[in-house]
């Protein structure tokens, strides 16, 4: 599928970017850049009716409130609003013992997010990208040879067509080709987990309550979701065991796999059923040690990508999304093309910082409570318990969880 306009059989009409990598990211920034008057070419190998076939992606996101500002400014409230699940309070607990911690926002301070099923933000966005002009939308294809050149990039795709524009952007995931192409390296380890991911229905109301229970095999979420249409509460699963025993758990049937999903949860939601798929992936750290080159540009997990915990992942790649919309609709304002090397290194430096210490403190917190042993868990439960008494410091993590901290750009606001 394109909708671009071509000017002869092999060659598509000039675009300020070429976006390779139409997922959550890579299309958010295309409608965001596209609202902003940004015309684009998006790339993706995929079929879109496979990426939203019903059981296609089990999972699901926790869309902070800085990210769901970007999504209603982009146009996809009326097409979400009904579809998320608020998240009304985070429980933080060590193996759902004694000295947990609560993040409950005040009555008129809003939710601490909101959950949504991956399929309907795809669906959303695919739905108003068709109905944008100013993106052109290429599936079913991929790209074959990327070219950056001093008056622009030019990408052959492997139906022989080639997309034009001013800037390239990465958005092709962790193992992105046009961050390897460039030479950027990566500061990265390996966790030796693994993530499964599945649904679940269950007895009692989640009650708008995001769970990571940790064990020191490796975190345990639960994540809200919106009832079923039969009234069945459900809730998304996201459990990290070792790798050494991911097979085992993986192999598991159904009933095993309940059995030991209910034990960890110690009764809290009354009986579990699976609801979706099981998914599994393996969990690394990795962080470029530049997300720009010549008229290159790399947005979410090609430039980082981070351990599941508190659902960080995809809000970071959003806010990639917002301050490199600004930059470019700033400097095309003052008549600087998209490639320009001075708006390059704006979004460089804006996004550094947030992005290095959003990633510490998820590792750092996945580490501590890795370690095992009753003294280190009877040490985190001190420390979690001083944090409970602090408001301050509660307040500290609540704007987090929102995405509300640090230089927020505009259309992440409000």
């Amino acid at each position: 599928m394109s909708t671009a306009n071509t000017e002869s059989p092999n060659v598509t009409d000039h675009r300020d970017l070429v976006i390779l990598g139409g997922g959550l990211v890579g299309m958010t920034l295309a409608l965001a850049a596209a609202r902003n008057g940004i015309t684009s070419h998006v790339i993706e190998r995929a079929d879109p009716a496979d990426l939203t076939a019903e059981g296609a992606d089990g999972r699901a996101s926790a869309i902070s409130s800085a990210s769901w500002n970007l999504f209603r400014h982009i146009g996809l409230e009326e097409a979400l609003k009904d579809l998320g699940c608020p998240i009304e309070s985070i429980a933080v607990t060590d193996a759902m013992r004694p000295g947990r911690i609560d993040f409950r926002p005040k009555p008129d301070e809003g939710t601490l997010g909101r959950m949504f099923a991956n399929r309907d933000i795809r669906l959303a966005l695919f739905e108003a990208a068709r109905h944008e002009t100013n993106i052109a939308w290429h599936t079913k294809v991929e790209a074959v040879k990327r070219e950056r050149g001093d008056h622009g990039v030019a990408v052959t795709l492997n139906d022989g067509r080639v997309v034009k524009g001013s800037l390239l952007i990465g958005a092709e995931g962790r193992r992105s080709p046009s961050r390897d192409e460039d030479g950027i390296g990566l500061v990265q380890w390996d966790y030796s987990h693994r993530a499964i991911v599945t649904g679940l229905t269950h007895e009692k109301p989640h009650e708008g309550v995001a769970w990571e229970i940790f064990y020191s095999a490796g975190p345990f979420a639960l994540l809200p979701l919106r009832d079923l249409p039969d009234g069945r509460h459900r809730s998304a699963l996201v459990w990290t065991v070792p790798e050494k025993d991911a097979k085992g758990v993986i192999g598991m049937s159904d009933a095993a796999f309940v059995a030991e999903v209910s034990k960890r949860m110690d009764g809290l939601y009354g009986k579990v059923e699976l609801s979706a798929p099981r998914m599994s992936y393996p969990l690394s750290y990795q962080n470029a040690t530049r997300i720009t080159g010549h008229r290159l540009a790399l947005v979410g997990d090609a430039a980082h990508g981070m351990h599941p915990i508190a659902g960080q992942g995809l809000n970071l790649g959003l806010r990639d999304v917002g301050a490199l919309v600004e930059v470019l609709s700033d400097g095309m304002r003052l008549g600087l093309e998209p490639g320009d090397a001075q708006l390059l290194k704006r979004y460089e430096n804006w996004r550094a910082l947030d992005n290095f210490t959003t990633m510490s403190v998820m590792d750092g917190i996945v580490r501590l409570f890795g370690v095992p042993g009753r003294t280190a868990s009877a040490v985190r439960r001190l420390g979690m318990g001083a944090v409970q008494r602090m408001p301050t410091l509660k307040r500290f993590f609540m704007n987090e969880a929102r995405g509300m901290s640090g230089k927020l750009p505009s259309i992440l606001q409000a």
